[in-house]
């Protein structure tokens, strides 16, 4: 599919893209930057500095893989959202980095709506709990802005369409619980290339896409 279809589909949805751009050279980006493109995913955080240096300062960067507090401090004076926040103790280092670069970095609660055991991310509970607690009071340089979620790979939809609307479900309860004054908590980002047209009917504003925009092609 072609990218400006991807985009106005999204658009009617009014669904972010974020261009996954992992393992993707510089050219293959600057070619979507140059169509209006700013936000782009990255999973590993040496290439996600590499390419920060190297490309338009205006680039919005996500990162959306697994991230290790060891990490943090690499990406803390530019990442403009964090995706992957699945334990306290992450987010209590992005808080700590943060407040060395004197700013505060949005981040989103990733959840384990998936079947299979290696996905990452808290659950209702556990969520609730940290979020209703005096230590997350004190983290003033992050700011929880939405929830973040990876269905089963399968081709059973319906299975699919039950995970992103338990995510949907989970936005809600805490919307309600403890951000409902707040309006920068708004995000749902789930659906990737396979999956994010199911995404969008269940709710999602944010999608990360990357093999339907670059192309299965190898970049040698």
């Amino acid at each position: 599919m072609h990218v400006e279809d991807i985009k106005s589909q999204l658009q009617k949805n009014n669904t972010k893209l974020v261009a996954v751009s992992k393992t993707k050279p510089n050219e293959a980006i600057l070619s979507l930057y140059e169509n209006g493109q700013l936000d782009f995913g990255e999973n590993r955080v040496q290439e996600l500095v590499d390419k920060y240096e190297s490309l338009p300062k205006d680039i919005r960067w996500h990162m959306i893989g697994h991230l290790q507090t060891n990490k943090v401090k690499y990406i803390a004076p530019f990442i403009h959202l964090i995706h992957s926040v699945d334990s306290e103790k992450v987010l209590k280092e992005i808080n700590k980095q943060a407040k060395k670069e004197e700013r505060v970095i949005d981040c989103l609660l990733q959840f384990h709506i998936a079947e299979e055991e290696s996905k990452y991310g808290f659950d209702l509970d556990q969520a609730m709990t940290f979020l209703k607690s005096a230590v997350f009071q004190e983290l003033e340089h992050v700011r929880i802005v939405g929830v973040m979620g990876m269905a089963t790979f399968t081709e059973d939809e319906e299975q699919v369409k039950m995970e992103f609307r338990a995510l949907r479900e989970i936005f809600e309860l805490i919307k309600k619980a403890i951000f409902e004054q707040a309006d920068y908590f708004k995000e749902i980002s789930m659906g990737m290339s396979g999956d994010y047209q199911i995404a969008m009917e269940e709710g999602s504003t944010m999608v990360r896409i990357g093999s339907l925009l670059f192309g299965a092609r190898n970049y040698g």
